[in-house]
Formats: C-alpha cells, structure tokens, sequence
C-alpha cells in the first residue's frame, strides 16, 4: 500500500574503494551529463556530546555502476530520479553551439596591416589572443586588409551582417 510521506530508501550495494561490498539504502538516482550518480546512505557509528555510541547514516553520491550493484528481487521504480531535461528538437539538428566570440590573426606583425579574423574555436586562431565580441569583430572586419577566415566559417556567419542578407544568391 503506498504511503503518502517520501518514498523509503531501498537496499543496494555499494562496492567500496578496497573492493568490499557493503549493503546500503538508495535515496536518490541522478542524470549528469557524464553519467549517473546514486545517493546513498552508508551505514557507520557516531559519538554523541554525552559519550555514547549510536547508530548513523552517512550519506554520499556515488557513480552508477562503478561503485553500486542491484540487491536481487529488490524494485527501484519508486526510488527518487531526476534526468536530464531532453534536447530540443532544434539543439539535436543543429549540434553543439560553438564558443561566441572572434579572433584576430595579425600578419603584418607589430605595424598595421593584413589581419583575418578567425571564430574562437578556430584551430587557425592564434591562442591567448584577445576575444572580441560580435559587434567589435564586425568593426575589425570592415577594415581595410582584414579577411574572413573560410576555414572556420567567420566569412560565412559575419559576411551577412557585413552585407545585409540581400547579396546571397537566391534570395
């Protein structure tokens, strides 16, 4: 008959770091992006203020199925979960978003002179250079010498807002 407090810990197996397995409760499954973590609540002593010894839980997240096995005939349905929310549609067609933010690559050392401007994750982009945001990146790339690297795209995501939308064929 269900209850109508929170659900009650079950029994699972947690495998600790020297290899023993020890039978502890289940309070709660977690999705993270690189895998599951179980909270669990081992069993151990503690010392009370007046001298005594008493029974205690500590509980701590563990990795899934690293260091946690199923108890035999033992439900986990009712055991507290939380996922991870599901991709959009539009996030799973268009992939990863990549880093905002542009580079620019001088080519005519210190003086003024020939530059390309890269994306930030470009693998042509020169490290520790400064990021410049869009609407620095658009200045730059008006500018007399400044090419638009093809490698990375930067020409084809910033040559539409140089040029206005009107200049791609078909359109």
């Amino acid at each position: 008959m269900p209850s109508d407090g929170p659900p009650a810990p079950v029994p699972v197996l947690v495998v600790l770091p020297d290899g023993q397995k020890l039978t502890a409760r289940l309070w709660a499954r977690r999705e993270t992006p690189r895998g599951w973590l179980y909270q669990v609540g081992l069993p151990a002593y503690r010392n009370t203020e007046d001298g005594d010894v008493q029974a205690a839980e500590y509980r701590v997240w563990v990795r899934a199925p690293e260091h946690v096995r199923p108890v035999d005939g033992v439900a986990y349905d009712a055991v507290p979960t939380m996922r991870l929310p599901q991709p959009s549609a539009v996030r799973e067609a268009l992939g990863p978003r990549r880093p905002s933010g542009w580079v620019l690559q001088k080519t005519g050392g210190r003086r003024p002179g020939p530059a390309v401007l890269h994306a930030v994750d470009c693998e042509e982009a020169p490290q520790g250079a400064p990021v410049l945001p869009l609407e620095r990146a658009l200045d730059v790339a008006e500018q007399p010498g400044t090419r638009l690297c093809s490698l990375c795209g930067a020409a084809q995501e910033l040559d539409p807002v140089l040029r206005g939308f009107d200049h791609i064929e078909g359109s």
